[in-house]
């Protein structure tokens, strides 16, 4: 009989350690599938601006900065929607988050179709960050929570697969509208809008989701922990008692501390906050601004552009697939290392070619750019999501994903400014950078944490890394 808070933690902390160390079910992958697929809603509303800029740049003719702002208020958004997604997801449940978010973001998602000039764009998008960043804090608690480990790793490492996926279908839905001949100022409304119908169709998969057996069982309510565990990983966990207590909730301000107080831990986290703002900035920058760089280079026109765009992210997004599949064999260092490596010799290639106005091989250059970015991004927020302490997994996830919107931010606002006073070749050169950075990262700082997990006890943390090889 546990009667004192302290034996409630230690039991607590027992059972989360055993049920994350099971093998899944049917309920759980479909659980992480459905929660990767939020990707896919991020996805549709970044770069479809992307390709729709140059519509909104001709209706209300932005300055550069305008421009930027517009771009990147929806990170601005998400920055504050991370961190108040995951504190609420500790503290309220990963359910009560995603299906609110979900809800918030098909409402704003349409409200941005009706924006009747470009500081109402700005404040709307930046309110449809919210919902984005929150969401990704309880998706990927979820995916660490509800699939057995390396299966959630791989999962967890399909989002820029998703993300790829969003891209694409992105890119058809407008270049057919374009080549349909619908006007440009309500092309632009109708491309921003769509993204409320996947996400719709998302919010009503979801809704008989519940919340995580790790989640609950830290919330003392140990009746529907026992039942989530056996739909999730057919195991009834005998070890708890078939009643509820009430656990008192640790501090929202300890994860830190409870992150730096083991090596691999703190390592991991470090490399996968560094990982996270390398890659948001390696792609805000040349990436994310791809369709416009090629037209305003002369190196295609707006039709071919999105063609030749298209071609790339197809590329990129058999790239999010292949990563994931790569990462058991050779590990999340190498999945960094060789992704980080492969978009500094991209980034360096194309800032040569477009210095050179050798304008037929900048496309290549950004295929390589898109297929190592889609590696090195793939795992910055599985690593800080996995080692993070369960009891506070959500609110790591979203301050992990700060990094990367924060970066994305600060890099799409200021890139139309640096290249527009550097040119463009030398502002590529300069972000190289960022994915040399990356590299550096992964080669001197992440342990191998593939097929890592946790265990914490009152006197401690004592992880258990797998290791790969």
């Amino acid at each position: 009989m546990v009667s004192t808070q302290e034996e409630l933690r230690q039991l607590s902390d027992r059972a989360v350690a055993h049920v994350l160390d099971r093998q899944g079910t049917d309920a759980g992958r479909r659980t992480g599938w459905l929660m990767i697929s939020t990707i896919f809603i991020e996805s549709w509303d970044l770069y479809s601006i992307a390709f729709l800029l140059l519509f909104i740049k001709d209706e209300y003719h932005p300055s550069p900065g305008m421009l930027g702002l517009a771009s990147g208020a929806v990170q601005a958004g998400a920055v504050v929607g991370c961190l108040c997604g995951g504190w609420f997801a500790d503290r309220f449940g990963r359910r009560k988050v995603f299906l609110g978010t979900m809800m918030a973001f098909i409402v704003l998602a349409l409200a941005q179709s009706f924006a009747t000039s470009m500081w109402q764009l700005v404040v709307i998008r930046f309110f449809l960050g919210l919902p984005l960043g929150s969401d990704i804090s309880s998706g990927y608690a979820y995916i660490m929570e509800s699939m057995p480990k390396g299966k959630r790793e791989v999962m967890g490492n399909r989002w820029q697969g998703m993300f790829g996926l969003g891209e694409i279908v992105a890119i058809a839905v407008i270049t057919t509208m374009y080549l349909s001949g619908i006007d440009h100022e309500l092309l632009w409304r109708i491309g921003l809008g769509l993204g409320a119908v996947p996400a719709a169709i998302l919010l009503i998969a979801r809704l008989d989701v519940p919340d995580t057996a790790s989640w609950l069982i830290q919330r003392g309510r140990f009746r529907a922990a026992k039942r989530v565990s056996q739909e999730m990983f057919g195991d009834p966990l005998d070890m708890l008692p078939d009643e509820d207590f009430h656990i008192g909730r640790p501090r929202t301000r300890d994860f830190l501390a409870g992150i730096w107080q083991d090596p691999i831990r703190r390592r991991a986290s470090i490399f996968a906050w560094i990982s996270n703002a390398m890659q948001g900035a390696e792609f805000a920058a040349f990436g994310f601004y791809l369709p416009v760089i090629l037209v305003l280079t002369g190196v295609s026109g707006i039709g071919a552009t999105n063609f030749v765009t298209g071609g790339i992210y197809v590329l990129a997004t058999i790239s999010g697939f292949v990563a994931p599949i790569m990462t058991p064999r050779i590990g999340h260092r190498g999945i960094a290392q060789w992704g980080y490596g492969m978009a500094f010799v991209s980034l360096l290639l194309a800032a040569l070619f477009l210095h050179m106005d050798w304008k037929w091989l900048v496309p290549f250059a950004a295929a390589g750019l898109m297929w190592g970015h889609y590696w090195d991004a793939s795992n910055g927020m599985t690593i800080t999501s996995m080692v993070a302490p369960s009891r506070y997994r959500a609110t790591a996830s979203g301050f992990g994903y700060v990094f990367v919107k924060a970066a994305s931010f600060v890099t799409i606002y200021l890139f139309p400014i640096l290249f527009s006073h550097l040119g463009v070749p030398l502002a590529t050169a300069i972000v190289s950078l960022l994915s040399l950075t990356g590299f550096l990262a992964a080669t001197f700082i992440l342990p191998e944490v593939y097929g890592y997990v946790e265990s914490e006890t009152s006197a401690g943390l004592q992880p258990k890394p797998n290791t790969v090889g």
